[in-house]
Parts: C-alpha cells; structure tokens; sequence
C-alpha cells in the first residue's frame, strides 16, 4: 500500500474539497482523483461520498482514515529517526569495555553521551573479554574496547589498535614501601599482590623481568575484572596494585596513590583495541563513539 494514497485521503478529509486538497498536497486535482480511485480499488470499497459541494468519508472510509492517520505519523516518526541516526543523533551504542578501559572510560563516557548526546540509548557491558568476544559474535553488542593481548586473532575480527597504557606499581601513600627510593620485586611480594586477570604475553614478560616467583598463578592475591574495586581495595590495604597506572591516575592526583619506584622497571604497556565484527555495518553515532574513546585514552 501507498504511504502517498493514503497523505492524499488525510488531506481530502481535513479540507472537504478536492481543489483545496490538491493545493495543500501540491498536485493536481486529477492526479488526487486517480490516488483516491486507486486506494478504494486496492481496500475494495467507497471510500467518500458526494454530498451536495462536500465529500464525505463512508463508514470504509472513516475506518480508513483512524488507522492511515496512525500509519501516516508513525512514518514521519520513523523518517525523523532515521534522520537522526544518519546524523548521529539517534540510535544505540551497545558497548564492551576491559577492565583497564572501563576504569578510565565508564564514568566519563556516562557524563559525555548524557550532556552531549541525550538522545543516544547507551548501554555498557563489563566482564571477561572472552564473554564479551562471545556477546559481539552473537551481535549482543556492536563493538569492545579491551587489551588486545586478551584476543585471540580471528578472521571474524576486525581490530583497531587504539593505544598503549604504561602498567606498573601502585600502592597507597602510607604503604610501608611508599617512601622507598627504590623497591626490588621481592620486598612487594612480601604484600598482597592485586591485579585483573593478564594474557599470557604479559605474564611472560613479568617472568622474564622478575623470575619464576613472578608467574601471576602464584604472585597474585587479588584478581578480579573490575579494576576500580581492585584500586579501591588498595587504596584502603596494603595491597599492591599491578596494571595500568593510568587508571590510578585520579587517586595518585589527589595524594591517595603512589607509583611505586621498582627496579628492574616494568617497561611493559597494555594495548588497547576498539575491535568490531569483520564487515559489519557501523551506525552512525559509533563514529563518535571511536572518536571519544580514542581522544580520551590519548588524554
């Protein structure tokens, strides 16, 4: 069925006269007339009457009417969604983020799309990047912000490299080893060792820097997803926090964290990657999702 047949039948009914009516809808009298006999062929029955100089809408023709004016505004509503999602305006992010990105970016993301972008549905997803891989598989979620050496490389995937984060020490100012101008690895296992789950690229590069009594099986005491609990835990213990620094980064401005001095240094970075579903199409308002995401970790 015509979405036009059934504007014109709208716009005959509020004026009463094909002439007015045509002059609203801007076409000819003549082409109106063939819309209406066209609509009443395709429904199967008079749709209007002619009484005297007015036309009136048959009881076929008053039922028309109620539903073509339901149809007629869900389609401008549907047309005006549409704008707003090429635009960038509308639409849903369906999100995953790791646990270092999602320490650094829940929050900020939040305050960004509900002051810059309130019409947007944004839901965000935390848990195992092997989760997440499998939610974006079964299009569940559009794309996944995580630490690349978590991913296995598939054809499926499309991964974008976004950054690389310096990890290290971390640990509350008034730890006993806080104040140490320097701290080797041993004297910090003498402490709880608190860190996400690590790939085992990086728990083979801590055993090359640090040893055997490095292997994150053994070394770690505190292993969660959910960076922020494990900083707040440090911040309130004795723990010692191994990740990303940049995620401390807040309470180490405030005085309430502090890098510790470790020699041998770290030297390692986690890599992060916005990674989506090989050849899928990408809405528009994702583009500023990428945008935000990559700019913030730069930050």
């Amino acid at each position: 069925m015509n979405i036009k047949h059934l504007e014109h039948l709208i716009g005959l009914t509020e004026t009463g006269s094909f002439s007015r009516a045509a002059e609203k809808l801007f076409i000819t009298q003549s082409a109106l007339s063939r819309s209406i006999q066209n609509l009443e062929e395709e429904l199967g029955g008079k749709l209007l009457d002619r009484i005297g100089k007015r036309n009136q809408l048959t009881p076929l023709g008053e039922e028309v009417v109620a539903r073509a004016r339901q149809i007629v505004q869900g389609t401008a509503a549907l047309r005006f969604s549409a704008k707003l999602f090429h635009q960038g305006s509308g639409g849903k992010i369906r999100v995953g983020l790791g646990s270092g990105p999602g320490a650094m970016l829940m929050t900020p993301l939040l305050c960004h799309m509900a002051t810059f972008l309130p019409h947007i549905q944004t839901s965000i997803t935390r848990g195992s990047t092997e989760l997440q891989l499998m939610q974006l598989r079964e299009r569940k979620l559009d794309a996944l912000v995580v630490d690349v050496r978590r991913v296995v490389p598939s054809a499926d995937l499309h991964i974008e490299f976004l950054s690389g984060l310096r990890a290290g020490f971390v640990c509350r100012t008034e730890h006993p080893l806080a104040q140490r101008r320097s701290v080797t690895f041993d004297e910090m296992l003498a402490y709880p060792i608190a860190s996400t789950p690590l790939s085992d690229e990086v728990a083979r590069l801590i055993i090359e820097r640090y040893g055997p009594q490095a292997d994150p099986k053994s070394m770690t005491s505190l292993e969660c997803e959910d960076v922020t609990s494990l900083i707040k835990a440090v911040s309130l213990t004795d723990a010692i926090f191994l990740g990303i620094v940049a995620a401390a980064r807040g309470d180490i401005q405030k005085g309430i964290l502090t890098e510790l001095r470790v020699k041998p240094a770290l030297n390692a970075t986690a890599q992060f990657a916005y990674i989506t579903l090989m050849g899928s199409t990408e809405a528009p308002v994702m583009k500023f999702f990428r945008k935000y995401v990559t700019q913030h970790l730069r930050d």
